[in-house]
């Protein structure tokens, strides 16, 4: 039977950078010991009173239909909250509700891209961007971000790429899988070429609330830009409720409504529980996610520190984020065939940098989605490999 050209267009690089993901989580079922850090899937339980908020919502038979683009209780708070974040005040209308940011980003490319156009977006980038632009017939121009600069991206290299086809920039910050957090100097200049340009700007922010340094600066909150921005976003990691699926885009009323119509076809809206209990989220867990923003900037050091004088290894120290990039060119092994023996050898899973794009090769992304207990565990195994290298390879010499 045939099949729609779309299906290889969706099955490239990024799909295929979960294979050592993949082969972990099939370990595990097997039995084997793995220390699984090849996924960002948070370690904390969602925090107990948003679960309780459920509970109530469920009992009390909130598993009806629910409005196609969000409650308005549930956009009014994701209003307070972005302006809580970015200090820009918009209106609920111009907030839609979606399940997870994955869903936003699917989304915001839909109803902005057509066959031909040409998206900028810089490299690293997180591994489904390929595959969404793909859905639509759009090109996606890759800008690299150099390792050597902390990832940050490079606003002179985006100008000269812009092309009469190019149609939108999309950019993530705090960063996955570089933990870069985009200054301010950055941003105005990106903004600057979207505006010169008249380019939409799609800006995933879902690690805003996981800032270790510097400041997030959201983009649609620069002069000119309200207009002409799209910014997507979750509860997934600063909340840990990545199985919740509540994420929003907000974007202007007109791409709003059209959000809305795509919805209609296609997910018909979360559930009123869910619904709660996000809105429970955003309302009432400041102290919860102050305490697990300080967890996760404390295992990123540990890991820092516990790498450092390991052979042929480099840990970037991300600036926001749940992830660590480790440069392990230094060992003579690309990250591919060090992921592999790190998962053979030392029963720790983690993911090549290259289904990131070219600009992540020779890196690993670690999750800081683990105890510091295991995360120490997982940083001893990976001394022991790099170490072991290194004696090979002065061996064969």
């Amino acid at each position: 039977m045939r099949f729609s050209p779309l299906v290889d267009r969706i099955a490239g690089e990024g799909s295929r950078a979960w294979d050592i993901h993949f082969q972990a989580v099939e370990r595990q079922r097997r039995g084997e010991e793995v220390i699984l850090l090849s996924v960002g899937d948070p370690d904390f339980r969602t925090p107990q009173p948003i679960v309780e908020r459920a509970i109530e919502s469920l009992q009390a038979g909130r598993t009806r239909y629910t409005p196609i683009n969000g409650e308005p209780e549930l956009r009014a708070a994701i209003a307070r909250w972005h302006e809580r974040l970015t200090g820009l005040a918009i209106d609920p209308a111009e907030v839609v509700v979606t399940a997870g940011a994955q869903n936003g980003l699917f989304l915001s490319a839909l109803c902005l891209l057509a066959p031909g156009d040409e998206v900028i977006v810089p490299v690293p980038m997180y591994v489904t961007y390929e595959a969404v632009f793909a859905t639509t017939g759009a090109r996606a121009v890759t800008i690299p971000s150099a390792a050597e600069k902390g990832f940050h991206p490079d606003p002179a290299a985006i100008a000269a790429a812009v092309t009469e086809r190019t149609r939108a920039i999309y950019i993530n910050t705090p960063h996955n899988p570089t933990g870069a957090v985009f200054t301010r100097a950055e941003l105005e200049a990106i903004a600057e070429i979207c505006r010169e340009h008249n380019l939409w700007l799609v800006c995933d922010e879902v690690y805003a609330a996981l800032t270790f340094e510097g400041e997030h600066i959201s983009p649609c909150a620069l002069p000119g830009m309200a207009e002409r921005t799209v910014v997507v976003s979750s509860l997934s990691k600063s909340h840990s409720m990545p199985g919740w699926r509540a994420g929003w885009m907000i974007a202007p009323s007109g791409l709003a409504a059209h959000a809305h119509n795509l919805l209609l076809c296609s997910l018909y809206g979360l559930p009123g529980f869910v619904q709660d209990a996000a809105r429970h989220a955003l309302e009432a867990a400041g102290e919860d996610l102050a305490a697990m923003r300080a967890r996760y900037r404390a295992r990123r050091d540990l890991i820092c520190d516990a790498l450092a004088a390991a052979p042929g290894l480099l840990a970037r120290k991300p600036e926001g984020g749940m992830f660590v990039m480790i440069d392990v060119r230094g060992t003579g092994l690309g990250a591919q065939a060090f992921a592999q023996a790190l998962l053979d050898r030392y029963a720790v899973s983690v993911l090549p940098g290259e289904g990131f794009g070219a600009a992540a090769a020779g890196h690993l992304r670690l999750s800081l989605t683990a105890s510091e207990e295991v995360l120490a565990e997982a940083c001893r195994r990976i001394v022991a490999l790099a170490t072991t290298v290194a004696a090979e390879q002065d061996a064969a010499n």
